[in-house]
């Protein structure tokens, strides 16, 4: 039978008891069509984002290079000559190599999933075909409008999901291009809006429109959308503020909420089981958390994706320092073991091209994965989730896959011991990519597992026993 654990204590969690006109908000989606689809979403386990916009022209920091905060690094270029000619990036804008088809055909390789694409970032230019908006990749103002993947979103959905791949779409709240979240005619001291809502409710309900109008684009305007991703806490309800997200609001504290059940009520008006991630804001819009750059501690009580960037930077950086791919497989079975699903992130360059070293990577997680995904795909925890290097997963029939995770080089050694709260059959067991079996053996306050010669020559990465 189908272990329903994170369906169950779902429906349990997150009381808030803070202000809101609508109190059903601040509690976790309680939908089962929406609760049967995360369930699906957690059988998929391991997707890939890209993070691809103007900025890889500059192999800059996403788009957060023109947000004047004390942390950005712009090279000591004046902050307004600077943002002037970024602006202007999307005139230079060509990637002449872009091949979505082979973007998705080596994440398929990979094992990957679901794909999750930047539509829009905070810098409001869009990778799609939109009517609210000239700041896009279709507009002639863009060297690439004329090209016939100049719909770039729609040319990935496309490709990918000839792939059988989910599709998430992120697409950033905030618009630092639009004249109603920051205006011209003052200071943009940070990474919020620059006027009081409240003082001008005009002007924050045009832009509460605009985006209303653009998410409606991305989620009817290419077929069914499976994810839909949402970036910018700091667009959020009062009530769900915490001191993390205080922090992102800036010193005036204002409230820059934008009607997400409008929102999600439209994106859902001919998509009723759309996932919806309204990252950080926690409550009915936040059907699955994302952890950023990290795994957790433990496991924990409510659907959850670890979303990482396979280098130091979530766009292209010629020169950036990529994971090695014994390290990206530790990491993706130690959130698969938790619970989680493991996003993984890839940034273009300028051209449309991916890292060589991504390439080899992919592949190579590819290769483990096509000998070891049954202990992986549509797995759920086992208590504890591990033991030292050991680390546990669970098939539908109960059936426990034990991992023993390899260092770089390192040969498997004659045995291991663990420990496991569930109990275990001693006896020959089968090793996922192996001829040869093992020996399971219990003794008194643990398991052992004999690995003989032929099992011991063959593995690197991470071994699986069947167990």
């Amino acid at each position: 039978m189908k272990i329903k654990l994170f369906a169950t204590l779902i429906m349990l969690l997150f009381p808030f008891f803070a202000k809101s006109q609508d109190v059903s908000e601040q509690m976790f989606e309680n939908d089962s069509v929406i609760l049967n689809r995360i369930e699906q979403w957690q059988d998929l386990k391991f997707g890939f984002m890209v993070h691809w916009g103007i900025y890889t022209q500059w192999e800059t920091v996403e788009s957060w290079s023109i947000c004047n905060e004390p942390w950005i690094n712009r090279n000591g270029v004046p902050y307004n000559q600077y943002v002037e000619e970024y602006e202007a990036l999307n005139t230079t804008f060509n990637p002449v190599d872009f091949n979505p088809e082979y973007w998705a055909e080596l994440a398929q390789t990979a094992g990957m999933k679901y794909v999750v694409f930047t539509t829009k970032h905070h810098d409001g230019f869009c990778l799609f075909d939109s009517k609210y908006t000239d700041y896009t990749s279709t507009h002639e103002s863009c060297a690439f409008h004329d090209n016939e993947n100049a719909d770039i979103t729609d040319a990935v959905v496309k490709a990918f999901r000839d792939k059988d791949f989910w599709i998430g779409l992120y697409f950033s709240k905030a618009d630092w291009n639009h004249d109603d979240y920051w205006a011209p005619e003052w200071a943009t001291p940070d990474r919020n809006v620059n006027y009081n809502p409240v003082s001008y409710p005009e002007r924050w309900q045009s832009f509460c429109d605009f985006t209303y109008n653009q998410i409606e684009e991305i989620t009817h305007n290419y077929g069914d959308i499976d994810i839909l991703w949402l970036d910018g806490g700091w667009i959020r309800p009062e009530w769900s503020l915490t001191d993390e997200s205080r922090e992102w609001i800036g010193c005036k504290q204002w409230i820059q909420d934008i009607n997400m059940g409008k929102i999600a009520k439209m994106a859902r008006n001919n998509n009723p089981n759309l996932i919806i991630v309204d990252r950080t804001v926690h409550g009915k819009y936040e059907n699955y958390r994302t952890p950023e750059q990290l795994v957790p501690d433990s496991i924990l009580p409510y659907p959850w994706e670890t979303c990482m960037s396979m280098g130091d930077s979530w766009s292209y950086v010629g020169n950036d320092n990529y994971k090695s791919v014994n390290k990206l497989i530790h990491i993706l079975v130690d959130v698969v073991a938790k619970g989680g699903n493991y996003l993984l992130n890839v940034g273009p360059d300028k051209n449309g091209n991916l890292h060589p070293t991504a390439v080899h990577n992919l592949k190579q997680i590819g290769e483990w994965m096509s000998v070891n995904g049954d202990a992986i795909y549509g797995t759920r925890p086992v208590y504890p989730y591990c033991d030292g290097k050991i680390r546990f997963t669970q098939n539908d029939n109960g059936d426990v896959n034990v991992f023993y995770l390899l260092d770089e080089d390192e040969q498997l050694p004659d045995y291991v011991d663990f420990k496991c709260s569930k109990d275990i059959k001693p006896g020959n067991k089968k090793v996922l990519g192996a001829n040869a079996k093992v020996k399971l053996e219990k003794r008194d306050d643990c398991y052992r597992i004999y690995f003989n010669k032929m099992v011991k020559k063959n593995y690197k990465n991470a071994i699986v026993i069947c167990c």
